[in-house]
C-alpha cells in the first residue's frame, strides 16, 4: 500500500487523538485524557492562528495513520538561525521497520531546508530506547553527548 508523508489536517484530528493515545501507553501511561480533551488539544496546539506546533504524518490511506512526527522551530540556534525541534517520532507497531520513519524523518529535513534561516534539526532519545537509538544511528545521525534535560511542571 502506498505511504504519502504529509501536513497533518484538521481531518486528521481523531487520527491523531488515536495515535496519541497509543504513543502515551507505549510510554506506560495508565491514564489517558479523555477524548474530547485530545481532540481539543490538537485542534489548538495545530490549527490555532499561531500554532505551537506543526506536524507530519504518515498516511497509507485507509483512513488511519501510521505515524507522525510532531515538530516546532526554535530559536536562537547557532547565532540567529533557528532550528527545526522534533518532539515526537512515532511509528505504528505493524509499520515499523518498514522505512516509515525514515521517510517522516527525510521529510523533516526537506522541512527544515526549505526553512530560511533553520540551521538545523534536533530531538532528544530516551537512553534506554535501543530500537530508537539504533533507528537514528542507522539513518547516520549524530549524538550530542553532555546534554542534560531538564524539567519542571506549570500548575495552570
Amino acid at each position: 500500500m502506498p505511504m504519502t508523508i504529509r501536513p497533518a489536517r484538521r481531518d486528521d484530528i481523531p487520527s491523531l487523538a488515536a495515535l496519541i493515545e497509543e504513543i502515551e501507553r507505549f510510554y506506560g501511561a495508565t491514564e489517558i485524557q479523555p477524548l474530547t480533551e485530545r481532540h481539543t488539544q490538537i485542534e489548538d496546539s495545530l490549527f490555532a492562528p499561531i500554532p505551537l506546533a506543526q506536524a507530519l504524518v504518515a498516511d497509507p490511506g485507509d483512513g488511519t495513520l501510521a505515524g507522525m512526527a510532531a515538530y516546532s522551530f526554535l530559536w536562537p540556534a547557532t547565532g540567529t538561525t533557528h532550528a527545526l525541534f522534533l518532539k515526537e517520532l512515532y511509528v505504528r507497531e505493524p509499520w515499523r521497520g518498514g522505512g516509515v520513519g525514515a521517510h517522516l524523518m527525510a521529510e523533516l529535513r526537506v522541512v527544515a531546508s526549505a526553512r530560511p534561516g533553520c540551521s538545523r534539526m534536533e530531538w532528544m532519545g530516551d537512553t534506554d530506547n535501543a530500537q530508537a537509538l539504533a533507528f537514528y544511528g542507522a539513518l547516520g545521525f549524530e549524538v550530542v553527548e553532555g546534554k542534560v534535560v531538564h524539567r519542571v511542571g506549570v500548575e495552570g
